[in-house]
């Protein structure tokens, strides 16, 4: 009998528990409250975060930011973008300047344990490598030794080449600037035989800011790992949900072929996998404090992971950087997407 109660009693709490409303977290109280999501991005990386000769901001981390207005306010232009140097990213995210920073900023353990701060969701897998003139007709980063490296302090890239030239005893010589734009005018000037930084962001500024592309090229060597992706202050789970769960389902969303062009007739699909990214057979967004058709929104705003990675970055963009490592894990890459039910 006291087996029974027991089991009743246990019941019958999940099932309160189960029947509470989501809370939905200080951070998304202020969200609504101003009508805009505080994103912190690059202050211009091209195929990242960039403005255009009209000042919109377009890039993977820019759409990520839209993503985030869309399911959480229900548009997705509710966004202020804040431009942030690398040496200020994080403190403008500890004080609550920004709600979230989508600055193609690497997770790493100290980050993660001593900086106040959530690393979320992967949104891009990158590598730090070298870029040369093609008339130094270097090519491969063991060649070099002894030679000047423009790199951006305050960056893990700072201290990946400092370990890079001590494990193969290059004795590289960083030439260290505060600003990128200043490492960057330092290595087309000359100043430098070689600029360092993730790969993407080497193509990035090749594509940009060469007078001709195809004078410089990229070294074949990768010599780190770079998981990027949005971060958010500690002390508020529900908003860590949130901008984590939109992320795993703008993935969810390319993996089941919903698009920013069928996600409103994907709406009458009797799979039920699609109805719950979709918001018809499931309501995934009472959890996160949000509507059911929080995810529906984003996807109809950015598209789904794969249509921002191909329209920023992906063979057909500016850049023409290859899916890799960035592919759906059942295409043979590393994003995975986390089940939304």
């Amino acid at each position: 009998m006291k087996r029974l109660k027991l089991a009743a009693l246990s019941a019958g709490l999940l099932g309160c528990l189960a029947a509470l409303p989501a809370y939905a977290g200080k951070t998304l109280d202020g969200i609504r409250a101003r009508g805009q999501v505080v994103c912190g991005v690059h202050t211009g990386l091209a195929g990242f975060s960039a403005t255009d000769s009209n000042g919109r901001w377009s890039g993977l981390d820019s759409d990520v930011c839209r993503a985030i207005a869309a399911a959480t306010l229900g548009d997705g232009d509710k966004v202020k973008f804040v431009p942030l140097p690398s040496q200020a990213r994080f403190t403008a995210l500890q004080s609550g300047e920004i709600d979230v920073l989508s600055r193609n900023t690497t997770f790493t353990l100290t980050r993660d344990a001593s900086l106040g701060v959530h690393q979320t969701v992967v949104t891009y897998y990158d590598g730090q490598g070298f870029m040369v003139p093609v008339k130094s007709k270097i090519k491969s980063a063991k060649q070099l030794k002894g030679q000047t490296v423009c790199v951006q302090a305050a960056t893990t890239t700072e201290k990946n080449l400092a370990d890079y030239s001590l494990a193969h005893g290059l004795n590289v010589k960083p030439v260290v600037f505060e600003k990128l734009e200043a490492v960057e005018g330092a290595y087309f000037s000359g100043r430098c035989m070689a600029y360092t930084t993730d790969a993407s962001g080497l193509a990035s500024v090749r594509n940009k800011s060469a007078k001709n592309p195809a004078d410089h090229v990229i070294l074949p060597e990768i010599i780190s790992k770079e998981p990027l992706g949005p971060m958010v202050r500690r002390g508020d789970d529900e908003w860590f949900a949130i901008v984590k769960w939109v992320v795993h389902g703008l993935l969810a969303a390319e993996e089941y072929g919903v698009t920013q062009a069928n996600v409103d007739s994907m709406k009458g699909s009797t799979d039920p996998v699609i109805g719950s990214i979709v918001g018809t057979t499931e309501d995934t967004g009472k959890p996160l404090g949000l509507d059911r058709q929080w995810l529906a929104r984003a996807i109809k705003t950015t598209g789904n992971y794969g249509e921002i990675f191909e329209r920023n970055v992906g063979p057909k963009s500016a850049l023409r950087l290859p899916r890799g490592l960035n592919n759906l894990w059942t295409k043979g890459g590393l994003m995975y997407a986390y089940p939304v039910r």
